[in-house]
């Protein structure tokens, strides 16, 4: 990752992350949250409140769920954080008027599962370096910021139909 060092992806589902509220969302801004290993502060900041999973990649890197526990308007917030480097990457799932519950989180060494909004089931995986981000090749509903490299790759199935976290 960076080094010329292969890193090896082996994810699991942790309890040693948590985060401490920041401040809470407004009309125009998500909550935001300081990241917490172990009960100690890391100094990274992070969108949302309420975190739903942490799942270890590899020996740096986490992939954190995250909500703001708004019961109207529920989006998913996921991050891949790296300590050394703080947020590499952000994707979210969902609309809005739009209300989805995480749910039936499943961990393999590659890639990990979940409901959230309607009978969809995300998956996700990680990559140890970054690959090309095509145009519209995320699934409906899921938005991340403009750029020609990801780390996430995240698919649907079924595909996620309108009114169920379409864009």
């Amino acid at each position: 990752m960076g080094n010329g060092q292969l890193v090896k992806i082996e994810m699991e589902e942790v309890t040693t992350l948590s985060l401490s509220k920041v401040n809470e969302a407004t009309d125009t801004a998500q909550a935001r949250s300081e990241v917490l290993i172990d009960g100690r502060l890391t100094g990274i900041t992070i969108p949302g409140k309420v975190l739903e999973a942490a799942i270890k990649v590899d020996t740096r890197r986490y992939l954190l769920f995250v909500t703001d526990n708004d019961i109207f308007e529920e989006m998913l917030t996921i991050l891949l954080l790296d300590f050394s480097k703080g947020v590499v990457e952000k994707l979210t799932i969902g609309v809005a008027y739009t209300s989805g519950n995480f749910e039936n989180l499943e961990v393999s060494p590659r890639s990990a599962s979940f409901r959230f909004i309607g009978d969809t089931v995300w998956t996700v995986r990680v990559s140890e370096s970054p690959t090309l981000k095509l145009p519209f090749s995320d699934p409906r509903g899921v938005s991340r910021p403009a750029g020609l490299r990801k780390y996430i790759d995240i698919s649907a199935n079924p595909a996620p139909a309108r009114g169920d976290g379409s864009r």
